[in-house]
């Protein structure tokens, strides 16, 4: 796996860089947590909110529910993008905002939540590739924001959050891997993967595929490890900012 910079890399950046990244805090005013995700030149909102009721299937079990939306405004791609519209999700859309929803469940306890729903809304200001991987790091922030601040309603956060959750996109391009892909090489991709795994190092979701292209076992390895090592980053900027 190369460490080497590669010429034709946007910003010049080494394999196993990533983009610059940060987490501005309190973004919003009116949600319990909210925080602008800044990764490269892609920005996300990312906002909690905590409402005192549940989906009806969970009604009468003392149990929480969390549940996430997507979307991307019109003016965050090159080309104007329609607004979704009532019943007219587009697929991807909702492909992305269960899978933000998956990766945060994975890490609350939703038996402490009681009869409450933990809702994250992640809307795409700016996109330039990776846009699923920054709104589940923002989810997180803004999770852990929400409850922080109703801490004295629901009790310990640690009862609740049992872990981290980060995740992070890597590929090969040009028939190097590398690791936090921007649009024009998640475009060109031979080979397009995102890892979402917890701060404890397990895994969440792997998704990959071979676009017109196929790969080797080693390969994979090589990609997962790169995930890994960037995802143990951001888990550390996802606490700096969290602390600071």
């Amino acid at each position: 796996m190369s460490d080497a910079i590669v010429s034709n890399r946007p910003n010049q950046r080494c394999n196993n860089e990533l983009r610059p990244l940060t987490f501005e805090k309190g973004f919003t005013r009116q949600a319990s947590g909210s925080v602008l995700v800044r990764s490269g030149r892609t920005v996300v909102l990312c906002t909690c909110t905590l409402e005192a009721n549940v989906p009806p299937f969970l009604v009468g079990k003392n149990k929480g529910w969390l549940t996430a939306e997507y979307s991307m405004l019109p003016g965050s791609t090159q080309g104007r993008k329609p607004r979704d519209k009532a019943g007219k999700v587009d697929g991807r859309s909702v492909e992305i905002q269960r899978l933000i929803g998956r990766s945060l469940r994975a890490i609350v306890n939703l038996n402490a939540l009681g009869e409450r729903t933990l809702w994250l809304d992640c809307d795409v200001l700016d996109a330039d590739g990776g846009t699923r991987t920054a709104s589940i790091n923002g989810a997180y922030v803004a999770m852990m924001l929400a409850l922080t601040k109703h801490a004295a309603e629901l009790g310990p956060i640690e009862s609740i959050v049992t872990d981290s959750v980060a995740a992070i996109s890597v590929g090969i391009v040009d028939g190097e891997p590398r690791l936090d892909l921007e649009y024009v090489e998640d475009r060109d991709a031979e080979v397009d993967m995102n890892l979402v795994m917890t701060g404890s190092g397990r895994f969440i979701e792997v998704q990959g595929s071979g676009e017109e292209a196929t790969f080797s076992r080693a390969q994979l390895q090589d990609l997962i490890a790169l995930g890994e090592q960037g995802i143990a980053e951001i888990t550390q900027l996802q606490q700096a900012a969290l602390q600071s």
